[in-house]
């Protein structure tokens, strides 16, 4: 099972950084199967940049399942009565 998770981290200042942690199925030589590295924009990898790794760990446990998260739509009550109201 092999992911990648996609992570915001508020700052001191109030301001965001994005970084991306991927978990292998295999792990290398200390026993380690996760690192967190700084995410890049599309072209930052078709270039193939360098990453800024800035973390490494071990999976501990897990159900056997990950799942992709799907933004749900919001609307609101009224937005959902107005468009019932409409004679099309």
């Amino acid at each position: 099972m092999s992911a990648l998770i996609n992570l915001s981290i508020k700052g001191k200042d109030g301001s965001y950084k994005n970084y991306t942690v991927s978990i292998s199925d295999d792990t290398n030589d200390y026993g380690q199967n996760v690192v967190m590295y700084v995410s890049q924009t599309k072209e930052q990898r078709e270039a193939k940049e360098k990453k800024n790794y800035v973390a490494n760990g071990s999976v501990v446990w897990t159900d056997g399942k990950i799942v992709t998260a799907t933004k749900k739509e919001q609307v609101s009550e009224a937005v959902a009565d107005l468009a019932n109201d409409l004679p099309f």
